[in-house]
């Protein structure tokens, strides 16, 4: 029997599966899903995990069922490309044939001393519960500074002030205006929305240390009970540990396949792949469709296509709260209830499908 190794049950991971199963999977093909947690987990929902306006059953989904699907629940420690094995931390080591690499991100710290330290993550479902226990165990009248300002930071801002309206929130931008990556239409409908709710917005910011209780930008301090870094991420340590060409996010460079150019068994997937896109869920799966694809052909004994066409993504979403909302559907901006809305049903159709 031939198997199939995958690395993380994100949502590359996740459609992978769904692609594969129950029907497109050989008989001489099993597949083993190596993650740390025993359920896929809706990472673009962690934010409002650690805000506490949902709980922790809400962002989580079961894996599929399959006589030939083995669930591993463990902590990788290396990939071995060269001997084809993947080594836990338990000491055991699990053989592929073929690889599939979906392991995430990770936050980078831009080598600011102090912030790894002492600063909160969302980018893992640990580290947002960490995150919420510290956030929701704050006293009343606390400051908590949130250090990045694109759609992860401006939604953690967000949905903090509605769930904690007693703390005093300031987010951190580096930007003339937060959310530069969006039409200017979206900032100032978000900065207005701030400064409606009373969420203060540090423009221009250059945060050059952190301390215990203290956020220094452009070396002046300001006092803080909490720090949440929000401001940049990099491609999985163990991708970045790899052997292997990589772009300066330590992200892999992959052929039109998604493959490494030297491991034609091994492919790449989401935040860990060096893709002209930035890092998404709607990225993450529609690159494992067409793995997918390459390898239902390669099974078959049929060449797969040399490339494919360019992703195309729908758009991307962002809430202010459970009323409001902003986003973009292809190339048209929207604002307000009806993003909002938008964004809840999406959410549920994507979890409930799934689950």
């Amino acid at each position: 029997m031939k198997n199939l190794v995958i690395l993380g049950g994100g949502y590359g991971g996740m459609r992978i599966l769904q692609r594969l199963l129950p029907n497109d999977l050989p008989e001489d093909v099993t597949i083993t899903l190596i993650d740390r947690v025993p359920y896929h987990c809706l990472k673009t929902e962690y934010y409002a995990l650690a805000a506490g306006t949902i709980s922790d059953q809400h962002v989580r989904v079961c894996f599929p069922e399959h006589p030939r699907l083995k669930l591993k629940y463990a902590e990788i420690t290396e990939i071995q490309i060269d001997k084809q094995q993947v080594c836990l931390q338990n000491g055991e080591t699990v053989h592929y044939d073929e690889l599939i690499i979906g392991l995430g991100c990770e936050d980078k710290y831009h080598n600011v001393p102090g912030a790894k330290e002492y600063t909160y993550s969302i980018q893992s479902i640990e580290k947002a519960r960490d995150t919420y226990q510290r956030l929701n165990n704050l006293p009343a009248g606390s400051t908590v500074g949130i250090v990045g300002a694109g759609l992860s930071g401006v939604e953690l801002a967000s949905e903090l002030n509605e769930s904690r309206s007693d703390l005093n929130i300031k987010l951190f931008d580096r930007s003339n205006y937060i959310l530069s990556a969006f039409p200017e239409r979206l900032s100032i409908y978000v900065a207005n929305w701030f400064d409606t709710n009373s969420v203060e917005i540090i423009n221009n910011a250059n945060i050059t240390r952190v301390e215990d209780g203290i956020l220094y930008n452009h070396d002046e301090p300001n006092t803080v009970d909490a720090v949440v870094w929000t401001a940049g991420i990099q491609a999985n340590k163990l991708v970045r540990d790899l052997p292997i060409e990589k772009d300066n996010m330590g992200r892999a460079i992959v052929t039109p396949r998604h493959h490494l150019p030297d491991y034609e068994n091994v492919f790449v997937l989401g935040d860990c792949a060096s893709l002209p896109h930035a890092p998404s869920a709607q990225l993450a799966e529609g690159q494992a469709e067409q793995i997918a694809e390459v390898m239902i052909k390669r099974w078959k004994g049929e060449e797969p296509p040399e490339s494919f066409p360019t992703i195309k993504l729908k758009g991307i979403l962002g809430s202010l709260g459970k009323k409001h909302g902003f986003g973009m559907i292809g190339e048209r901006a929207i604002t307000g209830r009806v993003a909002r809305i938008l964004k809840s049903g999406i959410l549920w159709v994507y979890k409930y499908h799934n689950g």
